[in-house]
């Protein structure tokens, strides 16, 4: 069985997410959706509240699965039994940090391969980060966001 993580803080989970794993799903048996937890870095929506949301989102996609782990990613790849990394790319700047990403986990686990799968253009610009500070500024996040998603961040916009 093919099994690929796709890992990421999904804070929150934007169209361009979205667009990564539906174009990664043909590719896999089973693609776990790992919401990575950094205890030094105050989250925008609790883990809890990112987990309903992909959760909803995917609801009826039975070979996605949506996990929270801590720690290192390759460790939580040997947990799932996971043989590929999902990592999409949006710009030559992503590009650079994923391939030294990619090379430091080769390194430490040799097993795992990291599949990059590059952005739509139209999608390029959209990142958590810009949704965020839109959504702290009272925007309309709807454009960037799928729509399952939208009802979760009324009580934040």
């Amino acid at each position: 069985m093919k099994i690929a993580l796709f890992p990421g803080s999904f804070d929150p989970i934007t169209i361009a997410h979205v667009d990564i794993l539906k174009r990664a799903l043909p590719l896999f048996d089973k693609v776990v959706l790992g919401i990575g937890l950094n205890s030094a870095k105050q989250g925008f929506l609790s883990a809890e509240k990112r987990e309903e949301i992909v959760k909803t989102i995917f609801a009826d996609y039975p070979n996605i699965e949506v996990q929270l782990y801590e720690g290192l990613t390759v460790d939580f790849c040997r947990k799932i039994g996971a043989q590929y990394m999902i990592r999409g790319v949006r710009s030559v700047g992503d590009f650079e940090y994923e391939k030294a990403i990619a090379q430091i986990n080769q390194t430490m686990m040799p097993e795992v391969e990291t599949i990059i799968i590059l952005s739509k253009p139209e999608y390029s610009a959209v990142s958590s980060t810009i949704v965020r500070d839109i959504l702290r500024n009272n925007g309309d996040v709807s454009p960037f966001l799928p729509q399952e998603a939208i009802p979760f961040l009324k009580a934040k916009i």
